[in-house]
C-alpha cells in the first residue's frame, strides 16, 4: 500500500495532506524519514506523523441478527433489553433500521455509518419480506386491500398516508407473506389493523439480497464478502 493511501486510511487527513507532510519531513517509517511515493506493509511497517504512530482502521463490522421478540432496536443502553447489550459485540455497532420490539426476524448492525441511508432510503425501494399471523381468517378483500395500499395516519407528519402498493401471498388461512419497499413505524400491524385484523406474529425473514436461511432465533452472523458488496452497492 502506498504510504499517502494508509496516512489517508487511518483518517488522519487526505491523501495530498498525507505527501505534504511526507515532503515537509514530518513521516517516519520504522523509524526513518519517509520519500514520496513509497509503498509500506500496513501489517509489519511502523508509520510516525509528528512523532505519533498511526494505527491502521479497523474493518467495518456488517451482521445479520435473527432477533427475537421482547428486544428493542435502540443504541439507548439504559433501556432495558437493548439491542447493543443483547448481541453484545465488541465493536461500536448499531441498528440499520427498526423492527419493534413486538416483532422478530432479521434485522442488519454495522459500524459502518456511510451506508445506513442508502439502505433505508425510501426511493431506492429495497425489498423486505415478512411472514405474518393474523387473529382470523384471511379473506380475498383482506389481501386485495393489503396490496393496493392502505390509507394509515402519519404522526410525525401529523397526515394521512397511502401505503406504497405492495406484494401479499396467502400461506394458510390466517398467514400471508407481504413484500414491502418502505418502512413506516408499525407498518403492518396498522395496515391490518385498518381492516380488523391483530397481528399476532410478525417475523421478517429478508432485506434485500439477505436472508434468515439457517440463523436461529436469538443468533447472529456477519455478512459474506459478497452481501457487503451488494449492499454497498
Amino acid at each position: 500500500m502506498r504510504l499517502n493511501h494508509f496516512i489517508s486510511s487511518t483518517g488522519l487527513c487526505s491523501r495530498r495532506k498525507a505527501d505534504e507532510l511526507i515532503e515537509q519531513k514530518k513521516v517516519k517509517v520504522n523509524g526513518e524519514i519517509a520519500l514520496v511515493g513509497r509503498s509500506i506493509n500496513p501489517d509489519l511497517d511502523d508509520v510516525e506523523v509528528n512523532g505519533k504512530f498511526l494505527e491502521k482502521k479497523k474493518a467495518h463490522v456488517y451482521i445479520a441478527l435473527n432477533k427475537p421478540t421482547g428486544i428493542t432496536c435502540t443504541t439507548e443502553r439504559h433501556i432495558e433489553g437493548n439491542i447493543i447489550d443483547f448481541v453484545n459485540h465488541s465493536e461500536r455497532i448499531f441498528p440499520i433500521g427498526r423492527l419493534d420490539k413486538d416483532s422478530e426476524g432479521l434485522i442488519l448492525l454495522t459500524s459502518d455509518g456511510s451506508i445506513v441511508n442508502e439502505v433505508l432510503r425510501e426511493e431506492n425501494n429495497h425489498q423486505k419480506d415478512y411472514i405474518v399471523t393474523v387473529h382470523k381468517k384471511i379473506t380475498p378483500s383482506f389481501l386485495q386491500g393489503m396490496e393496493k395500499g392502505v390509507r394509515i395516519f402519519n404522526p410525525v407528519k401529523k397526515t394521512y398516508t397511502i401505503t406504497k402498493r405492495c406484494k401479499v401471498d396467502q400461506i394458510n388461512d390466517r398467514t400471508f407473506k407481504i413484500t414491502l419497499s418502505q418502512g413506516l413505524n408499525r407498518q403492518i400491524r396498522r395496515m391490518c389493523a385498518h381492516f380488523g385484523y391483530r397481528v399476532v406474529k410478525l417475523q421478517r425473514i429478508r432485506i434485500m439480497h439477505i436472508t434468515l436461511k439457517g440463523l436461529p432465533v436469538g443468533r447472529w452472523r456477519n455478512l459474506t464478502e459478497e452481501e457487503v458488496r451488494k449492499l454497498k452497492s
